[in-house]
């Protein structure tokens, strides 16, 4: 099996051309891609502490999310453990809006006791 890391320029899920902003959505749309970006928004983490902060994801899984976002330049490791690029933490800038918004979204929709 080949290396599946979405990367601008090749084909990724919704783009045979990998537009910029389709190779970045299939990125932080793989399991715990997100989750791992979101965690590491707090500061370094070694792995056992970032599989624990991402509610014990599999070790696997973890490691290939590890390695897809180490190649993709947002993550990278040192003896503090994994931490967000500068790349990662403009990223994470970007999400954070959305984070809020998502906040705002889940309170209405709690507050919402009719169904359509």
């Amino acid at each position: 099996m080949g290396d599946t890391t979405p990367i601008p320029g090749r084909p990724v899920r919704g783009s045979r051309t990998g537009q910029p902003i389709m190779a970045l959505l299939d990125l932080l749309g793989r399991a715990w891609a997100m989750g791992v970006v979101w965690q590491l928004g707090n500061g370094p983490l070694t792995f056992r502490a970032l599989q624990r902060a991402c509610e014990n994801v599999s070790p696997s899984l973890l490691n290939r999310r590890l390695k897809e976002l180490r190649t993709t330049g947002l993550v990278d490791h040192d003896a503090t453990g994994y931490h967000l690029t500068s790349l990662g933490l403009e990223a994470l800038a970007l999400l954070q809006p959305l984070g809020s918004w998502a906040d705002r979204w889940a309170e209405q929709i709690a507050g919402d006791d009719t169904e359509p």
